[in-house]
């Protein structure tokens, strides 16, 4: 075994020889960026190692990285195998989680009607005239009646009742007795609402009385050491011994995290969450409930199974009251998950007049169409390029990320956090690109300019940032004097590429869904974009490169989380729920693959 110290955050594990740094990181539970799964493709994963001169101890690790202390270059953490004790170093960053907590939609009048339901009971003590058992005591005094026996609650139920001289709340979820507390709480009730990305995890603290978010939290999904991308997870459960739990124990394991950060913060016991709803695409479903997706991923893309899921806790291992409800929302197909039926529900897409495109665009790009009495649904293979990922320079939208690209004469930045860019998201990209069709850096085809041409119409400094790279032409955003990793920025022919494949499936999945409903462009009433990348894009960026079906500005808005405001309705709501499986029933998925003129409408749509 050989020890390995990550700073900043002084962590030390032990593992096998020859593990790799990324493989050493997963069990320390160390954040390190790996895109492609630790292939050693995408680059990301650099770290400094081994890191000499430091004690894993030493004072020295929280400022090393702006005081350029160490001397050592950087390694892949997947390619560099471990052979002795290693100090690595991980550049860390801060995410811009607040990009997706804090999305606003507006208010609803929505029936706050949860199925869980407190009853405060005050009891006759048992006497040798009243032999009656605890069980029963308490369950003939509730207005329910074939209230059905849990072994996990009667075994606390003699304290309990005692405790307060047989004052007591019985906490139901419909006919179900899921705990019995001494005295009279029936002011505190909690849920919470959680939507699993495959970026990002984001968590609701709900007040199931007044039907109000008392506190959310994120993190990025633990899962992305195994790949940014669903298919990379898919292979690490199927092929790898133990993959698929490991996959689960990542995502129960960061979920955990943020239930026991809320309740710190809002002083709430983790036994008061009673239940709890979740969704997320199909893969991060399953991958949730620790269900094989081994067979989501070649085609005919079955999952396992597509209704409502209800988990007790205790199963799942989730920090909240053991025996309350864990409840995923169903799925429509493989690629269409809960998420889409989570942003159906917050759209209220199957109750608005005329015709509503909804569009969730992510790591995958999920739609909805919905008008004239049908709601078709279908999923394109987008790939990570909104997220930053497979993109030279991409990342995610944290600290030190371009959102924002003007370009004139030269190029102007927006940064998250206003510091020295480090790299750019995805909404940067949009903009970026975008903007380089619109002065002639690239051409409508997406080839960066190269002949005299074309140049001679660019400014000098823009002329300035086209050159040519490792793999061709390629243009400077920012040069190195004034970047944060000290190295140029750029976007590469091949970047330009991948954004191109994303956008032109985007586009074509909408052209397929208004065929199937025999409808133009110019007839959609509104076009819904779902996410935190929907909601900080440019609708004129969108336009721009062809993202976004070409309509007026003011037919295309955002909505904010809807996957997340899908979960907390479904939270909130009995009603909501049914209408979710309603939805999910009532939705016909258009599997792509299977549309032959799917492939010619991409290849038109690529062009910008």
């Amino acid at each position: 075994m050989v020890k390995v110290t990550f700073l900043p955050s002084n962590k030390t594990v032990s593992v096998p020889e020859g593990s790799s740094i990324l493989q050493a990181a997963i069990v320390a539970e160390v954040r390190v960026e790996s895109t492609c799964g630790g292939k050693g493709t995408c680059g990301k994963c650099k770290v400094q190692s081994p890191v000499k001169h430091l004690t894993p101890r030493s004072k020295i690790e929280t400022r090393f990285l702006s005081e350029g202390e160490l001397e050592d270059g950087f390694v892949l953490a997947c390619q560099r195998h471990l052979q002795e004790d290693t100090v690595v170093a991980v550049q860390e960053h801060k995410d811009a989680f607040s990009r997706k907590t804090g999305l606003k939609r507006a208010k609803e009048n929505l029936v706050i009607a949860p199925s869980i339901s407190k009853y405060f009971l005050s009891l006759n003590p048992p006497s040798v005239e009243d032999q009656l058992p605890d069980w029963e005591r308490v369950t003939n005094a509730l207005p329910i009646k074939d209230v059905p026996f849990d072994r996990a609650v009667a075994s606390s139920l003699p304290s309990v009742l005692r405790q307060e001289k047989f004052a007591a709340t019985a906490v139901l979820d419909n006919n179900e007795l899921v705990a019995v507390e001494p005295g009279d709480t029936r002011d505190r009730s909690f849920g919470l609402a959680i939507d699993i990305g495959t970026t990002t995890v984001v968590t609701y603290l709900m007040d199931l009385n007044k039907g109000l978010v008392v506190g959310n939290a994120a993190v990025t999904n633990p899962q992305t050491v195994f790949g940014a991308d669903v298919i990379s997870r898919i292979n690490h459960a199927s092929t790898v011994p133990e993959g698929l739990h490991r996959l689960q124990d990542k995502v129960m394991s960061g979920i955990n995290s943020l239930i026991a950060e809320l309740c710190e913060q809002h002083k709430v016991r983790p036994e008061e969450i009673y239940q709890a709803t979740v969704v997320g695409n199909t893969t991060m479903s399953h991958l949730f409930l620790g269900i094989d997706p081994s067979y989501l991923a070649p085609a005919p893309f079955i999952p396992v199974y597509r209704q409502v899921v209800e988990v007790k806790a205790l199963e799942l291992g989730l920090k909240i009251l053991a025996t309350g409800k864990v409840i995923v929302l169903p799925n429509v197909a493989g690629y269409v998950g809960s998420d889409t039926i989570g942003v159906a529900l917050a759209a209220k897409i199957d109750r608005l007049s005329g015709i509503t495109l909804a569009i969730d665009i992510g790591t995958n790009g999920e739609m909805i169409l919905s008008g004239n009495g049908k709601i078709f649904t279908c999923s394109t293979a987008a790939g990570p390029a909104f997220e930053g990922a497979e993109i030279r320079c991409g990342m995610r939208a944290a600290e030190g990320a371009i959102e924002g690209v003007q370009i004139h004469d030269d190029v102007e930045l927006t940064v998250i956090s206003n510091t020295k860019p480090r790299g750019i998201c995805g909404s940067g990209l949009i903009d970026a690109v975008s903007e380089m069709v619109r002065n002639g850096v690239i051409d409508v085809s997406g080839r960066i300019a190269s002949k005299p041409a074309q140049l001679e119409k660019l400014s000098p400094k823009l002329q300035e940032r086209i050159r040519e790279g490792e793999q061709g032409k390629e243009f400077v955003l920012v040069w190195a004097k004034d970047s944060a990793t000290g190295e140029d920025l750029i976007l590469s022919q091949k970047d330009i590429r991948e954004l191109q494949l994303a956008k032109g499936a985007i586009m074509a999945g909408v052209q397929i869904l208004l065929k199937q409903m025999d409808l133009e462009v110019n007839e959609i009433d509104r076009v819904l974009l779902a996410g935190a990348f929907g909601n900080f894009i440019k609708k004129e960026s969108a336009l721009g490169i062809g993202l976004l079906p070409r309509l007026p500005l003011e037919r295309i808005s955002a909505i904010g989380n809807a996957a997340g405001d899908g979960s907390k309705m479904a939270l909130l709501s009995v009603a909501e729920r049914e209408r979710a499986t309603n939805i999910a029933l009532r939705a016909e998925h258009i599997e792509l693959s299977k549309i032959q003129e799917f492939r010619d409408l991409f290849l038109k749509s690529l062009n910008f």
